[in-house]
């Protein structure tokens, strides 16, 4: 164990699958192909939804700030996994934790808030149809985004602040692949039941507040198709949703399951696995979820791919 004698440490030592060799080579190769297709997917995602005037409605705005997101939630934990992983130096300046700490929170706090946001957009796309365009208007979706952006600020802000202000036990060695508030708190020494309860009772209150909205929401849009009478409007309808609804279960589903489970039960790897998830596997994923089930992406990333073949 290192020991520290001062009020910090100069850097963080990320232990990560280092007790693994054959673990980290996999994750390293996985990475060094799923990031590049991570970003490259959400880029032509905010592209086609700015540069094709019909992809100009709420739902592409909501989806580009999505695929935003997505690749700064990616870029914050990313490039210092595969620069560990790759390599037998294991190190991360207190500097570099720090703004790792306080970029992958604010970028996972303020998705958990769009994810029901965007589920309110289906709503009313689906419920109120003929008054969609005079509710979701271009003011009402600015004001929602930014609002949104601004919680998750201050939630993940906060959240952050207050674990860096625990005491350290004098161990600069961190058990996981990126700087986390649950795996600081565990090297900190003291009094930290307080600031743990905060911490899980805010944890818990950002989970339920966007996912009580998205199961309220699609409860009256399950009732809204069943009312249907056509089987191409309830298909309709359905797909116009269907994408937000797999995202919905791949971030909330794993979240859920790893926040009900009793911390004794948690085994060593699983934040670690956990955080590959959401920092690797969603954000790769997203992109081709909403292409695959919507024609009107498809349709304007094949335009997109003409215009760029005809200029050249």
């Amino acid at each position: 164990m290192a020991l520290i004698n001062r009020s910090h440490p100069e850097e963080y030592i990320l232990l990560g699958f280092s007790d693994r060799p054959w673990l980290e080579l996999s994750f390293f190769l996985i990475l060094l192909i799923t990031y590049p297709t991570a970003m490259m997917g959400n880029i032509i995602i905010i592209l086609v939804s700015r540069l094709d005037s019909q992809l100009h409605s709420p739902m592409y705005f909501f989806l580009t700030n999505l695929s935003f997101l997505d690749m700064c939630y990616t870029t914050s934990i990313v490039p210092q996994m595969l620069f560990n992983l790759g390599s037998t130096k294991k190190t991360i300046s207190y500097m570099g934790c720090v703004v790792q700490l306080y970029f992958f929170h604010i970028m996972g706090a303020t998705e958990c808030l769009l994810l029901g946001l965007m589920s309110f957009d289906c709503y009313v796309a689906i419920c109120r149809p003929l008054h969609y365009t005079l509710i979701m208007n271009q003011r009402l979706c600015i004001l929602l985004v930014s609002t949104m952006w601004l919680c998750g600020v201050i939630i993940a802000v906060s959240q952050s602040a207050l674990t860096l202000q625990l005491p350290l036990c004098g161990t600069n060695i961190l058990d996981h692949l990126l700087c986390e508030i649950s795996v600081i708190i565990m090297t900190a020494c003291g009094e930290k039941k307080a600031t743990e309860l905060r911490i899980f009772l805010v944890c818990i209150i950002l989970l339920a507040i966007p996912l009580c909205l998205i199961l309220a929401s699609y409860a009256s849009i399950g009732r809204a198709v069943l009312k249907i009478k056509s089987s191409e409007g309830r298909k309709k309808a359905f797909g116009t949703c269907s994408s937000h609804l797999i995202v919905v279960l791949l971030f909330y589903g794993p979240a859920i399951s790893m926040y009900l489970q009793p911390p004794s039960s948690i085994t060593r790897d699983q934040p670690k696995f956990m955080a590959l998830f959401y920092g690797v596997v969603t954000p790769t994923l997203n992109p081709f979820i909403y292409t695959l089930r919507n024609k009107d992406v498809k349709g304007a990333i094949r335009k997109l791919v003409r215009s760029i073949s005809c200029s050249k």
